[in-house]
């Protein structure tokens, strides 16, 4: 049974012969009860004041395991956008290597081609070379011959044909037969 300061204040107690002296014990009675109220009223606030840091605490503790929560999440997001960054940059190592590939690949080709046009232009160059050179042959070939004709032609025959009233190889057109001599055969 708890006693509390009304208690102590409404309690009276029997007379008896030779008791107590009745004023002390109630000044006595009185002073326990102020200690008791006030003891009370201290116990009142201490339990007051625990369930507050109770409540503190336990909202530390939620504030902790929030903590933690939200910890190992952003630890498991930095893990996830780790991976998620390394397969992003494989991705683009190998796009990359692909696309070095192609432009290696097309350059070869590209250089495989000029290299053929520069075979082609070389050949076409000897072609051209050797076709000149037999041009020019065929011109010098051409030229000494009618000179060697039109020489001959003159000394024999120019006498003979200017008394005979025929024209003269000089009158003749010089390069008729040249020009079928510059065409190549066949």
């Amino acid at each position: 049974m708890r006693i509390t300061p009304l208690d102590i204040q409404q309690k009276h107690f029997p007379m008896r012969f030779r008791g107590f002296h009745t004023q002390e014990v109630s000044a006595f009675l009185e002073v326990i009860r102020e200690e008791i109220e006030d003891l009370l009223r201290e116990n009142a606030q201490l339990k007051e004041r625990l369930q507050q840091a109770d409540g503190e605490i336990r909202r530390f503790w939620e504030m902790e395991e929030l903590l933690g929560r939200t910890l190992q999440e952003a630890h498991q997001m930095s893990e996830e956008f780790k991976s998620h960054a390394r397969r992003e940059a494989d991705q683009l190592l190998e796009k990359a290597a692909k696309q070095a590939e192609e432009i290696v690949g097309l350059s070869h080709e590209q250089a495989l081609a000029i290299h053929e046009e520069i075979v082609e232009l070389r050949m076409m160059r000897k072609r051209f070379h050797a076709e000149m050179r037999e041009a020019l042959e065929r011109f010098r070939h051409i030229l000494t011959d009618d000179s060697e004709k039109r020489k001959e032609s003159f000394s024999l025959h120019a006498i003979h044909e200017l008394g005979s009233g025929r024209r003269s190889p000089l009158h003749e057109e010089p390069f008729q037969d040249a020009g079928e001599a510059l065409l190549p055969e066949e």
